[in-house]
Parts: structure tokens; sequence; C-alpha cells
């Protein structure tokens, strides 16, 4: 398949890319903000792709629509798209459905792809946009596995030229998780012993019951990857979390936004860092195991209660629990500092220790020199701009492995070893063996 030239494409929006630079260059920032961008042209504006149109990615390519026009809609379910296409902030009646996501990668006119589908398929999906010549904005969590982090990992490094952004919209939380990161990172809390990181229990329920799919879905291709079974309407729309065959349960789930606050925070979100010891002894599944694998297929299977012990080399311990409040607790030498969506509390900040330390210079180094603002506009500036956004494949890479550790030392209800410089287990066939998984045939993940 032929690869667009992107920079032809859009000629006018990536031309933007010098006149926003020099703004970038003095103390003074102008978002991109939605109001700017529909004051473009048509022929300015990107041309976006939405892949996955449930509730999620429906409220992204809304958010989408506000810096572009969505002119395709690809999604297995019928339904879904249909009334994302009818939807007037969407599709307004006139974008194009396709029940094939290749099909709109095909189209040379489409310059970004908004991905929001269950967990499994975002890798395959993502690589295959990026060989297509898209930037990508893709939800969390991103992987499947371990395996899928690298091969993500490898495509994006291959592909510079493409912007591609994780949907961890903690990142773009300034008054709260970027706070606690910045006093973390400016030892405020001093030596960071311990993190807590709080993510809830995942779902219980079945057994369910078999019965033939909806009409409007194509069940087959929605398993992708994952292993053909009998459809069970709590496996699909809206369950699929809590089944290890299409995600990581909570681990994956809240994880991947409680996790990489963490890693962040503490410096672990850069290659060759992370945890060497996992111990998942302490984690319960609702559904028999053996040997990491559910020994029933019609009920939920993802960990539902656990505190899974995850050691670093600079000596934090970090605890990922299904018990206590949702949230990150950061404890230190010198104070303690608790993070959430909903509030940031401590003595640390009730005193206002970080009154001094934390202004427009600090969020500007967090968001890797650019100016702190929304999600979405971070990465239509990053397009225009280039660099890095503030929640780049690689950190978030980082973070999912500790993810994924921490839900194969759970389905295996043991501790394990980890080498984070050579990503492998240590002395654990077993363990190694969940680094990755086979898909079924045709629906492999290219290797670039």
């Amino acid at each position: 398949m032929p690869l667009p030239d992107m920079k032809k494409t859009r000629r006018s929006f990536l031309a933007a890319t010098t006149a926003a630079a020099s703004v970038a260059a003095t103390t003074v920032y102008f978002p991109w903000t939605e109001k700017a961008f529909a004051n473009q042209s048509k022929n300015d504006r990107p041309r976006i792709g939405g892949i996955g149109l449930g509730g999620m990615g429906s409220g992204d390519c809304r958010q989408h629509a506000g810096f572009g026009d969505i002119v395709a809609i690809a999604d297995v379910d019928r339904k879904h798209a249909e009334r994302a296409n009818a939807d007037g902030r969407i599709g307004k009646g006139k974008a194009n459905i396709y029940s094939d996501y290749r099909e709109l990668l095909d189209r040379n006119d489409v310059d970004v792809v908004s991905i929001a589908t269950p967990d499994h398929w975002h890798v395959k999906i993502a690589v295959e946009a990026l060989l297509a010549g898209k930037h990508v904005f893709c939800q969390k969590p991103l992987t499947l596995t371990l395996e899928e982090n690298q091969l993500i990992r490898n495509a994006c490094r291959k592909h510079p030229d493409q912007v591609f952004f994780v949907g961890t919209q903690q990142r773009s939380d300034h008054s709260r998780f970027l706070r606690a990161v910045n006093m973390v990172q400016k030892g405020l809390l001093g030596k960071i012993q311990k993190i807590t990181v709080g993510i809830n229990g995942g779902s219980v329920g079945g057994p369910f019951a078999k019965t033939s799919p909806p009409p409007e879905l194509d069940w087959d291709v929605w398993l992708g990857q994952a292993p053909r079974v009998d459809y069970i309407k709590q496996r699909c729309h809206g369950n699929f979390r809590w089944w290890y065959e299409y995600s990581g349960g909570k681990f994956t789930d809240w994880g991947a936004h409680h996790v990489d606050i963490a890693t962040w925070a503490i410096g672990a979100d850069a290659e060759g860092m992370g945890p060497t010891t996992i111990d998942g002894t302490d984690a319960k599944h609702p559904v028999p195991f053996k040997d990491g694998f559910p020994t029933v297929d019609n009920a939920y299977n993802s960990a539902h209660d656990y505190g899974v012990i995850c050691k670093f080399p600079s000596g934090i311990e970090m605890n990922v629990t299904s018990r206590g409040d949702n949230g990150i607790l950061f404890e230190g030498d010198k104070g303690r500092v608790f993070v959430n969506r909903g509030k940031i509390a401590g003595a640390p900040i009730d005193e206002k220790w970080d009154e001094n330390d934390f202004d427009s210079s600090d969020l500007q180094r967090l968001y890797k020199e650019k100016p702190a603002e929304g999600h979405k506009n971070n990465f239509y500036r990053c397009i225009r701009e280039g660099g890095l956004p503030v929640s780049d494949v690689y950190t978030h890479v980082q973070a999912m492995n500790t993810c994924h550790l921490a839900a194969i030392a759970a389905r295996l209800g043991r501790k394990i070893q980890w080498d984070p410089k050579l990503e492998r287990m240590v002395g654990d066939e077993q363990a190694q063996g969940l680094f990755a998984r086979k898909p079924r045939e045709g629906y492999e993940i290219h290797r670039v």
C-alpha cells in the first residue's frame, strides 16, 4: 500500500509548524483551542478517522471534531458506527462508514486516526495506522501483553514523523496529578519509600449464558487475535476488561492511569527502568485458575481482590491494590501526599510546601517544554510543532510493563523476577510464557 506524503497532505495544516515554533520560543503560549481550529478553512483542517465508536470512542471523536473533520468511521458493530455518523458533533451524517478499519487506513486523505477499540485490538490497528502514515491518538491501556509493549515502541521509533498520543488524561491534570509529580521529583517529600496505588477491585459475575451475537455485530472479527469462543454478552461492550483474553483487568484499566503517574514521579518511566520483584501471592480471582489460566469460560476471570507488591532497584515499594481509596499515596521520609481525580491532600499540601516550587516553568518542563493545556490540544500542537506529547508511547510502555507484570504475578499467584533492562523474566519459564500470546491466524501484528 503506498504511503501518503504527510509533508504534502493538509499543506496549510503542517505549514503552521514554523509559526507555531516561533510562538513556542517565547514565554507566552497560545493553546491550540477548538475556536482557533474552527477558524481554519476546510482545506486546512486535519481529516480524522475514528476506529471504535462505542462510548469512549464517540466521546473522543466529539473532542477531535473541535480540531478537524471526522470524515470516516470504522466499527465492527454497525449500530455504533451509524449512531456516531448521525451524531451532529461527529459524523454529521456525512462520514463514510466501514466495517473493516483497513479500508479507513487505505484512505490517503485521512491524516489522524483515533483508536478506541477494546484493548486487544489497540496495537495491531495502531501499528498499521503508523505504516499508513497517520498520526495516532490511541486510548489506554495501549497494550495487551509485554511483547506488545516492545512492538508498538519499535513501530513508533521507526515512524518518528507521526505523532503517537496515548489517552491517559491524568497527565493533563495540572492542579492535582502534575502537582504531585512535581513534589516528588523536586524531593519535597524527601526520599520516596513507599507508593500505594489504589485501583479498585475487578468485577465478579457469572456463569453467563452463551447466545447468538446480535445481527449488527461481527463477533468473529471483534474477537480478533483472541481465541474463538461462543458469544456471551458480558464478554463484549462495556465488560470486556473483566476477561484476561481481551485486557488485564483493573491492573491495566486503572493501572494505566495511576501506575503511569507513580512511575513518572519516581523516574521509573525510562527504558531499562522498572520493578525487579513482583509479588502476586496476595491476589484472588473470581474463578479457579491453573498455571495462570482460568478453568472456566463463562464467568469474569480477571483478579478482583489483590495487593501486588512491586519492588524497584531504588528500594521503593509499590503496592498495586484493590483495597482502600482509589488514587496514589506517595510516602517519603519527609512527608506524604495522596492524589486522585477528586483531590490532592496531605500536610505538605495543606502547609503549601510547594508554594514556591510549582509554577509555569515546572508545568512546561513536565509538558516536555510545551505549554500546559488540554489533552487533545497537546496532541494537535505536537502535530503542528513536532516533539513528543505529554502522554507519549515510550513512558506509557514503561508503566504498562509494571501493570502487565502485576497481572502475571497475580495470575500465577506467586513472586516473579523481572530484568527491566533485558525485559524478560528471570529464572521462570512459566512466567516468561505469559510474556506474549499467540494470535489467531490472520490477526498477527505487523513487526516493523
